[in-house]
């Protein structure tokens, strides 16, 4: 159930470059093509359909087929799978890492706004079929971003050594980390349930992406979420052109930087996400996954003796485009190559460094594809939310930082005004009537008066603090509560999706987890929702 809905900007959780993004900032319009609104999708799809070739939609559906081969899938998806060879069908995407057991509970708020926008496009466009996609991040190599998940406040981590990309990972050693987990969560029927899910995904499949892609397809298969692997020879092959481009003419890096100045000059304040390099791709080969360079024509693989003249680099990547991997900012670019996509969704982070991406597309030729912030929510239990009752809490309120919100909270339940803005604006017009007697007699006393003035409101300053302080240690139980509930629903003075593994809410709700959050997340709303279940 809805508990509220607040705009993200008053969140404090998002950047400026986000919340005016989310305004439509005027000056932010040349950095993306579409704003995502329903009616904005006809436009989108004239476009994708008048350059997405019918031989990728082939080739798609052919690499979707032998990717789930073995693959327990359900009607929806083999039939979205099969729908892909249409040209009146497009993909809705959202990609993310292959973290442990999902890693933090925004992965399941990025796969279920996928859904339900594909979901939204098909009641509003009911000749065309929209596919939901979740992009798994194979050829990513960070495997400490991804080794780990959080429960009930503890860190449940994946020890070993690890090379080359995460995808291609031996599941060996997960055992550890399964009687670990299995000691977390207990032994009731939902306990049980995510243990046989950790199970059969990670201690019955090989490798990392195959246990990744068995746990989505078993929480979203129902839904109809269809499951790439980029690490694919035949995707690849349809890349090559844009890897010449980037590889020999550095395109994306001259169109990429170029946007990244324009961005600064809207506003200061916009953090850089990500910087191109020279060549934006990576050498992808056994364990090896390394940056490729270029000096005086040629091209070497680094951390590697690795090396080629121009020609044997070509060579290379028309015989074996599967060895060429795409760094962050080449990435969306291939999944756009590849998939007949309209939209992409994801978090802020990296709805900023999409937004660095555009003029690199148009000189690819690529259409852009509208850019969606994932929907983020807050779970309130039926507990929690009273405790917010009790306090006499409004939801929006638990966003402030600690010390602003204890600060606001003492002020409203204290039997005494411990706010002097009155006194201090009465101080000022007592100097003021000074100021223009010293002007009118001698202007020499002006700095004197200044320096008193300052003295006098510092002095009401530090009274307001002393008796904010002590109201504090009077009312010390509402500090105690309010900083607790706060600390729970915020671990680490962070948002809460951002650390909670999902299982933590399923050992509550159980199978009802995912069709609430089904029922509950509405992607094209653009607003944090706190739901209390």
């Amino acid at each position: 159930m809805e508990v509220a809905c607040i705009p993200f900007k008053k969140t404090g959780y998002f950047s400026s470059l986000i919340s005016d993004y989310l305004d439509e900032n005027k000056k932010l319009k040349p950095f993306y093509n579409r704003f995502p609104k329903i009616e904005e999708f006809k436009a989108q799809m004239e476009e994708k359909s008048n350059t997405f070739p019918q031989t990728n939609r082939k080739i798609l559906e052919e690499v979707l087929q032998e990717q789930y081969q073995g693959v327990k899938a359900s009607k929806t998806t083999v039939a979205n799978i099969s729908a892909l060879a249409q040209d009146e069908t497009f993909t809705i995407v959202t990609g993310h890492q292959l973290n442990i057991f999902t890693g933090p509970l925004y992965f399941l708020y990025k796969i279920i706004s996928t859904i339900n926008l594909a979901k939204a496009l098909k009641k509003a466009y009911p000749r065309n079929n929209f596919v939901p996609v979740y992009w798994m991040a194979t050829e990513d190599h960070d495997f400490d971003e991804i080794n780990y998940f959080n429960l009930h406040n503890k860190k449940i981590q994946w020890n070993r050594d690890a090379s080359g990309a995460v995808g291609t990972l031996s599941t060996e050693g997960l055992e550890a980390v399964f009687e670990t987990f299995s000691k977390e969560v207990g032994h009731n029927t939902h306990a049980e349930n995510l243990k046989d899910l950790f199970k059969k995904a990670y201690l019955e499949h090989n490798s990392l992406s195959e246990a990744t892609r068995y746990l989505a397809n078993t929480l979203f298969g129902e839904y109809g979420l269809v499951i790439v692997d980029g690490d694919n020879i035949k995707l690849k092959n349809l890349f090559i052109p844009y890897i010449k481009k980037d590889i020999l003419d550095n395109l994306p890096y001259k169109k990429i930087n170029e946007t990244i100045t324009a961005l600064e000059t809207v506003s200061s304040s916009y953090n850089i996400q990500v910087n191109p390099r020279e060549i934006n791709h990576f050498y992808l080969k056994d364990e090896i996954r390394e940056r490729l360079l270029e000096k005086d024509g040629d091209f070497y693989v680094n951390n590697t003796k690795i090396q080629f003249t121009k020609d044997e680099i070509l060579m290379e990547l028309d015989a074996h485009p599967e060895r060429f991997s795409p760094n962050v900012v080449t990435r969306p670019l291939y999944q756009e190559v590849v998939l007949p996509n309209l939209c992409y969704i994801g978090g802020g982070g990296e709805l900023a460094y999409w937004l660095e991406l555009r003029s690199s597309f148009d000189a690819m030729k690529v259409p852009f594809p509208i850019l969606l912030l994932r929907n983020s929510a807050l779970m309130l239990s039926e507990k929690e939310n009273k405790k917010i009752q009790n306090l006499d809490l409004n939801p929006a309120d638990l966003f402030l930082k600690q010390n602003s919100l204890i600060n606001k909270r003492i002020r409203e339940i204290s039997n005494i005004d411990i706010d002097f803005s009155s006194q201090r604006e009465h101080l000022r017009n007592q100097f003021e009537a000074l100021y223009q007697l010293a002007e009118e007699t001698d202007k020499s006393f002006l700095g004197a008066i200044k320096a008193q003035e300052v003295k006098q409101i510092n002095g009401l300053n530090h009274l307001e603090k002393r008796l904010l302080k002590a109201q504090k240690i009077k009312l010390k139980d509402q500090v105690i509560r309010l900083t607790a509930l706060q600390n729970k629903l915020f671990p680490n003075q962070s948002l809460q999706e951002r650390s909670l593994n999902f299982s933590e809410l399923y050992l509550e709700m159980g199978d009802g987890l995912i069709p609430f959050l089904i029922a509950a997340l509405n992607p094209l709303k653009q607003e944090f929702l706190v739901l209390k279940y």
